[in-house]
């Protein structure tokens, strides 16, 4: 479980970045959003330790963050960053993806078994002798999210993984989440994707001025008035509204509920 308990942090400048964040996750996908400057980041650079709490805590498993290093936090928590190029610095993808798991002092038969699943959890199988720079958008979304799992951490952090992305890809990142979560992964998304949210999450948590406004089913998160907080509803669900057909996740169920 992730715990934390009146969690603070403030920048230099006194800058009260967060106030008072109380939050706990478990096996389950959970959407962190807000307008930018709420805290969402820097909300989540604790959960590994790249950041320590100015006041309360963060427990990890029974780990406060306060008290292990980002090294021993990774193999608990894994982060994929908002623009995936900026982690990669090797020639070809299987070293890539083997980094971590080298640093982890694993033999090198694990390594390698490691690396061959993670690829294939992304359908990156076959890519190994590639260079991480020739790939797509979306295919290096898809790298990044392999060398995190290629550690093997029980939680994901995933910082915008479908931005820019497009829908072919943005789709294929969208069951990579699900098909995580079914494997008993605890995922936090970071996102201003509200499509996003509406398909995979399964809670909200919104961060406003660095305080925490809401925490619950995306169902009652969707019936605020969002534009308060500079985010808007999906176009799926102005739509569903608009005919009536009532709260809808997919497409899929959109044309269930509006033929069935």
């Amino acid at each position: 479980m992730i715990q934390v308990k009146n969690l603070w942090h403030i920048y230099e400048g006194r800058k009260e970045a967060l106030r008072g964040i109380n939050f706990r996750m478990e096996n389950e996908i959970v959407a962190l959003v807000g307008p930018n400057g709420s805290g969402k980041t820097t909300l989540a650079k604790h959960l590994n330790g790249l950041l320590k709490p100015t006041k309360g805590d963060v427990i990890i498993d029974g780990m406060n963050t306060k008290e292990h290093s980002v090294a021993e936090l990774s193999k608990l928590v894994g982060y994929v960053f908002q623009n995936p190029e900026h982690m990669f610095f090797e020639e070809n993808i299987f070293k890539e993806v083997s980094f971590g798991p080298r640093n982890l002092g694993l033999k090198e038969e694990e390594i390698r078994e490691r690396v061959f699943w993670a690829l294939k959890e992304v359908n990156l199988n076959g890519y190994e002798n590639r260079t991480p720079y020739s790939l797509s958008g979306g295919e290096k979304q898809r790298l990044a999210i392999a060398c995190v799992l290629a550690m093997k951490p029980k939680y994901l952090i995933l910082d915008e993984p479908t931005t820019g992305l497009d829908e072919r890809s943005s789709k294929s990142v969208r069951e990579i989440i699900k098909n995580l979560h079914k494997e008993g992964h605890g995922i936090l998304l970071i996102t201003h994707e509200m499509d996003l949210v509406l398909e995979v999450a399964q809670r909200v948590v919104l961060l406003y001025e660095g305080r925490k406004v809401f925490d619950g089913p995306v169902d009652e998160f969707f019936s605020l008035e969002l534009r308060n907080y500079d985010l808007n509803k999906p176009e799926l669900l102005r739509i569903s509204h608009e005919l009536n057909v009532g709260f809808v996740r997919t497409v899929e169920e959109f044309i269930w509920r509006l033929t069935g």
